[in-house]
């Protein structure tokens, strides 16, 4: 009986623990355009009379929806460590893409593990991206943004969602962090303004790497600021190699205009 007891004792603490109310707060923005699910994680001691950075990051597609929770799948986590939140206070956003739409408009072709990507440079905003746009206006109406330290980061299909993101706005964010992403090399000239940190996995057979590759060496080649870190033997996962960065936050953090 008291093994019984201590097994439904346990499985109580568990679905207790489960049902704990997240740090990242549930949102949905809503515009004529149509609605955009969002988690939003604002500072311990939040002050309303202070201004905080904002971190905004973009999830692949696995992740799309309407349930508000698969977008913290990636990266959460990195964001609520204790030491993280004491060190760098920041309004942080996790945005939803709807389940037929995507970040950016990009054309795939080929079979899985042999796929390529046509990135267009001037193709118009998918309407994931026209609401993201409208969300990041609301979420600086509403919240004490610092407009100097703006960020932005996304994998996969998020990786391509940030390029596509700064180049419609090229004076908006800071600093941004593109995970095994790509975009078309002809849109460097409006990217040049932003500091970037470009990640890939070397054995990416889901994005090939030279996607990130060839948007470095454009980046480079007009004189924007680039770091560039290519993981040998690591494939499509390379957000966790990202994430265990020890500096990633201390370069994305200091970043200022």
């Amino acid at each position: 009986m008291r093994a019984f007891c201590l097994i439904i004792a346990l499985l109580t603490t568990a679905l207790a623990m489960s049902q704990e109310p997240s740090p990242y707060k549930k949102k949905v923005f809503e515009s004529e355009r149509g609605t955009m699910p969002y988690r939003l994680l604002l500072p311990e001691d939040y002050d309303a009379t202070k201004k905080y950075p904002l971190v905004l990051f973009l999830h692949g597609s696995g992740e799309r929806g309407n349930d508000n929770e698969a977008q913290l799948v990636h990266g959460s986590g990195l964001f609520l460590k204790e030491d993280v939140r004491k060190k760098y206070p920041a309004i942080v956003v996790f945005p939803q893409c709807a389940a037929n739409d995507s970040w950016a408009k990009v054309d795939v072709k080929g079979e899985w593990g042999n796929r390529e990507f046509v990135f267009f440079d001037d193709a118009e905003p998918t309407r994931a991206m026209e609401l993201l746009e409208e969300l990041i206006d609301y979420l600086k109406d509403q919240y004490p943004i610092d407009s100097k330290r703006m960020y932005v980061g996304g994998l996969s299909m998020g990786g391509m969602g940030t390029f596509e993101l700064v180049r419609r706005n090229p004076r908006t964010f800071v600093a941004a962090f593109p995970i095994c992403g790509g975009a078309n090399p002809e849109i460097a000239k409006k990217l040049r303004k932003t500091a970037w940190w470009v990640f890939h996995g070397k054995a990416d057979n889901v994005v090939p790497p030279k996607y990130s590759t060839q948007m470095v060496r454009a980046l480079e080649d007009v004189g924007a600021e680039v770091r560039y870190s290519l993981y040998p033997d690591v494939g499509h996962d390379s957000w966790t190699n990202t994430f265990a960065e020890p500096d990633l936050l201390s370069w994305l953090f200091s970043r200022s205009k």
